[in-house]
């Protein structure tokens, strides 16, 4: 009887608005269908009994990937791995993503995994799944950690691919208006490079990919785009790129391509100020006028002493107000992203970021932020310092599962800092969202907003926080804004995280 050729592909519900069906996962797929096999994708949007739905596709199925990020998306990754253990015992079951490369040897010890595919995935994938219908072994599948009778295994890395050789992730798999009715827009997740040359000290990203920078071609984003943004009714795409402006004259040609097609869309990237900062006001006006409306910038500190802790020397604080500037020009949002209690970060550091954004966001009407609580991600080059710092490591896969963003698990901010930091903090946003208020707003909110804000800006000049009666009134009138998206610049959260 010939072997199945169908894969199994999910990926776990995870916090937050879907930026459109799981890229990770159409990615995966196109070389599995190009090599002849049938693919099945699986989410919570697309199939809502989604636990069901694996259990009825992976009857006839040749192995099940499941994808995962650190965090609670975990928890329904074990689940579904070890139902599928149960039913059916021979199905080989892969995990892949970012949190099984980081940490392949922890995350191949339970008997629900039989294969951890490290890194770029997409050709280990196809090479493994070829294997399981021929019937051969495992040995010698670059990019692969396996265990057999014999113990664990892991093959040499896979060389890097570049991603122009690579065929167009598969879309026509994925129901756009599912993600739409979730949503309440029609968007589409789309990565026109992966990489970022920076080695920031808190950054997965550099160890996933080695500071390689690995991009589209211009003429092939712009053909992408104005392929599939009619194609599918698209008004909003979200570039999943690190870092989009490493390549100055290719995002500025990628826009211009945009801009000569006469499409009309909004997209939004992520990026590092220095760069901007390097970009003529024309080129961030030509950005504009292609339809960015948001750029995302990990900025994370204001304080010189606590980019430098973080490896981001590249960062600082003259190019963080020229981005502002050059954006406003633009008609461009931005969001700044600040990270509180980084190791050997001070109160003090953290007035001067508050007081330093501050300025910049009253300078300037485009510029919000998204502030966290430092996240300690596994693989990060300063893990020794943490550990030394006695912040737990999780010693299994189920552990990784509480590791949520916005969480406090950090042992040398707890008790009276803490309180200090998240009450300083909630004044710094309700500054911020009281510079915003516009006309439209009801003469009252008005009213309220204006006699707020000059005891509020005392306090962040001050640091003074003690009997914080602004806040108490301000919970009772306004829903202040505590985490955005940094990519699309969406409200995330109206709540400050409760601490662990």
């Amino acid at each position: 009887m010939p072997r199945s050729r169908k894969v199994v592909l999910f990926y776990p519900p995870y916090a937050g608005p879907p930026l459109g069906a799981p890229l990770c996962l159409l990615a995966l797929a196109s070389p599995l269908l190009e090599a002849g096999f049938e693919v099945k994708l699986v989410d919570n949007l697309m199939s809502p009994d989604f636990e069901n739905v694996i259990l009825r596709e992976t009857e006839d199925a040749l192995c099940l990937g499941i994808s995962i990020l650190t965090g609670p998306m975990i928890g329904s990754a074990i689940r579904i791995a070890k139902r599928m253990r149960l039913s059916r015992p021979d199905l080989p079951i892969l995990f892949g993503g970012w949190h099984p490369t980081l940490v392949p040897e922890q995350t191949l010890k339970p008997d629900f995994v039989d294969a951890i595919v490290r890194g770029q995935g997409e050709l280990t994938l196809v090479e493994l799944a070829q294997r399981l219908t021929d019937g051969k072994d495992w040995h010698g599948v670059r990019g692969l950690s396996f265990k057999d009778e014999a113990g664990t295994h892991h093959e040499p890395e896979r060389p890097v691919a570049n991603i122009n050789d690579l065929p167009a992730p598969a879309y026509h798999l994925a129901n756009v208006d599912v993600y739409a009715a979730a949503t309440g827009v029609r968007q589409l997740a789309y990565a026109s490079s992966v990489g970022c040359p920076y080695a920031c000290n808190y950054c997965t990203d550099m160890v996933f990919y080695k500071r390689r920078f690995n991009a589209y071609r211009a003429d092939r984003v712009v053909s992408d785009l104005t392929e599939l943004v009619p194609r599918y009714g698209i008004e909003e795409v979200a570039l999943l790129d690190s870092n989009f402006l490493v390549d100055i004259k290719r995002a500025v040609a990628i826009a211009r391509g945009i801009v000569e097609s006469g499409l009309k869309f909004n997209w939004d990237f992520q990026a590092s100020t220095d760069f901007v900062a390097r970009m003529s006001e024309d080129d961030v006006r030509l950005l504009g006028e292609s339809g960015v409306n948001h750029m995302g910038f990990g900025t994370e500190s204001a304080s010189k002493d606590v980019l430098a802790l973080m490896n981001k020397k590249h960062e600082r604080i003259e190019d963080m107000v020229d981005t502002a500037r050059k954006a406003e020009l633009a008609g461009i949002h931005v969001t700044f992203n600040v990270i509180l209690g980084y190791p050997g970060e001070t109160e003090a550091d953290r007035q001067q970021t508050f007081r330093i954004m501050s300025e910049i966001a009253k300078e300037y009407w485009n510029v919000s932020f998204s502030p966290n609580i430092f996240t300690p991600y596994p693989g990060i080059p300063i893990w020794p310092q943490l550990k030394e710092m006695g912040l737990p490591e999780p010693q299994s896969l189920e552990e990784w599962e509480n590791l949520a963003l916005g969480f406090n698990v950090l042992p040398w901010l707890q008790g009276e800092e803490l309180r200090r930091l998240r009450r300083s903090l909630e004044y710094f946003l309700l500054n911020n969202q009281i510079r915003k208020a516009t006309k439209k707003n009801a003469w009252l909110r008005q009213g309220f907003r204006r006699a707020l804000g000059a005891p509020v800006r005392w306090r962040i000049n001050k640091n003074r926080y003690s009997f914080p009666w602004e806040l108490w009134v301000s919970r009772a009138v306004e829903r202040v804004t505590t985490r955005r998206s940094l990519l699309t610049g969406q409200q995330l959260s109206h709540r400050i995280q409760e601490v662990c």
